[in-house]
């Protein structure tokens, strides 16, 4: 399995829209963290297609361990 790259050891709290489609970056490459730009390609991991339930903030991983994609589980604790 490819090993993501760790962008930060700290989440980011992100505004969600309801009902809009975002693109999580699972790979760590991305300059526009925690959404993917593209520049996963070759690295062997895509983007986590999501959609929000409902207008909240959260926190979005940016260490790319978490079990609980996209959110933060504090696996940047032990990366």
């Amino acid at each position: 399995m490819t090993e993501p790259v760790i962008y930060d050891r700290i989440p980011v709290v992100v505004e969600l829209e309801a009902r809009e489609t975002y693109w999580f970056c699972q790979c760590g490459r991305s300059d526009t963290q925690p959404f993917c730009d593209g520049r996963h390609k070759g690295s062997g991991l895509g983007p986590l297609k999501w959609t929000a339930d409902t207008t909240r903030k959260a926190a979005f991983c940016l260490c790319k361990h978490t079990g609980n994609a996209p959110f933060c589980d504090g696996s940047h604790r032990r990366v």
